[in-house]
């Protein structure tokens, strides 16, 4: 007989699973597909990845890092799937999807304390539960959600990249390399197709031009300003026809800088470079970084192969844009990620309002450990908000509902330092060292595992 219901087999509901039948919780893990897909999911497995195949830079001293860093503390499981998965990616941790989700999927299922359904939540089940269910949870249990918090859920909408089949690239004109050198690999990680001027701007003015996908609500809000729940885009992962037509070297400032590699064909920087990062292990599919798009499919074929490099490229997957969903947080939720009114029902990841894949992992990872010490009677846990899960937290519970957006590891939701005058390239040191004695002391004083 299970103790606790997971609802959603993504990567925070997989977390909580794996934490709370670690602390010998029986745990019943619900996930709707492959019985009811997702307009963006493509299989049954668990923890697929929808987006990106990266899990944020793990460069000393960044914010994402210092979430992984803080993560491994507590025996994250996806995490540890994460870098056994791992494709080269320069400083940053990505994984081949594929497999990521087959291990994470493995792992979960075999675990004796762990039954995965492969059932659909129309209603919140009574009892002990976590909900996970993501950004793309079932219209009736969405309705539902509403009515019991008594406010209307929030959403924004998300763009995916278009993937490259490897053998399409023309590798005369591309080049392999890692902005600055600083790759896994030492031909470098990355496949660079780069533009001179001239084509950076024909390629600007067919991308501002081309045809998009008709989403009825939000196209006509395009750079309006709207505030959150109305209707917009998250600006951490614009379409790149948006944010092209918010200037016409706003990409090569952006996605395609050139800064930090060198054409060996011509031994001179290109004026701007499409990046291509390697999306599983076989080197056989390659994500366009940074071009989450809502081009039409045919749209997608004739502008991106406008890229130098790309002439000849077959898509393994086009990008497309969805809404995603999240709930009103900061009038439902404690920072232990228990909702305010029915202290057995916690809830983590997207459909909290955290963004970026390790945001959340470490809400599902800390759910489930508070619901574990839910179900043992014991207190439930709140991090130091000068951690970058506690700060996490403390933003989504706490902030002004009026402006409350979703929320990727940054420095800027830490406390402030005491210190007024701190030389730029000091801060985010100060921040990781900060954050660091904080858990250190909170292990020490207070987790008891």
């Amino acid at each position: 007989m299970n103790d606790i219901k997971v609802i959603g087999g993504g990567l925070a509901g997989c977390e909580a699973a794996w934490q709370l039948a670690q602390r010998g919780i029986n745990v019943e893990l619900w996930e709707m597909r492959p019985n009811r897909q997702t307009g963006a999911h493509t299989g049954g497995l668990l923890a697929e990845l929808v987006c990106s195949n990266s899990l944020g830079t793990h460069l000393p001293d960044r914010a994402s890092s210092l979430l992984q860093e803080e993560l491994r503390r507590f025996d994250c499981l996806l995490l540890r799937i994460a870098e056994e998965n791992a494709v080269p990616a320069g400083g940053s941790l990505a994984v081949d999807r594929q497999k990521f989700a087959e291990a994470v999927t493995h792992t979960i299922s075999n675990h004796p304390r762990i039954q995965v359904l492969r059932k659909e939540a129309d209603n919140v089940p009574t009892g002990p539960t976590i909900i996970a269910t993501g950004p793309l949870t079932s219209p009736p249990l969405a309705k539902i959600l509403e009515q019991l918090i008594g406010h209307e859920n929030l959403y924004f909408f998300d763009a995916i990249a278009p993937i490259i089949q490897g053998d399409s690239i023309d590798m005369s004109i591309a080049f392999t390399a890692a902005r600055f050198e600083k790759g896994d690999t030492p031909e470098g990680d990355y496949i660079n197709c780069p533009l001179t001027e001239k084509e950076y701007f024909e390629f600007i003015t067919a991308l501002k031009s081309a045809d998009r996908v008709t989403l009825k609500e939000f196209e006509s809000q395009i750079n309006t300003g709207v505030t959150a729940g109305a209707g917009h885009f998250f600006e951490g992962c614009l379409p790149i026809e948006v944010l092209a037509s918010r200037g016409e070297r706003s990409l090569a400032f952006g996605p395609m800088r050139p800064i930090g590699l060198h054409d060996p064909h011509t031994s001179r920087r290109p004026f701007a470079v499409l990046q291509l990062r390697q999306d599983n292990l076989a080197k056989t599919s390659y994500n366009m970084v940074g071009f989450q798009t809502n081009l039409t499919f045919s749209e997608q074929k004739r502008v991106f192969r406008m890229v130098p490099g790309l002439q000849q490229a077959e898509f393994v997957r086009f990008g497309q844009m969805h809404r995603n969903t999240y709930i009103a947080s900061p009038i439902t939720l404690r920072p232990s990620l228990q909702t305010r009114t029915w202290p057995d029902l916690f809830m983590a990841g997207q459909i909290i309002g955290v963004e970026g894949y390790m945001g959340n992992i470490a809400t599902g990872l800390l759910a489930g450990i508070n619901a574990a010490r839910f179900l043992q009677n014991k207190p439930t846990y709140m991090l130091p908000v000068t951690t970058m899960v506690g700060a996490i937290c403390r933003y989504i519970t706490e902030a002004d509902l009026n402006v409350f957006q979703p929320v990727k590891a940054n420095f800027g939701i830490l406390p402030a330092l005491i210190k007024t005058k701190i030389q730029h390239q000091d801060r985010n040191r100060l921040y990781t060292t900060r954050a660091r004695a904080a858990l250190d002391i909170w292990m020490k004083e207070v987790y008891d595992g």
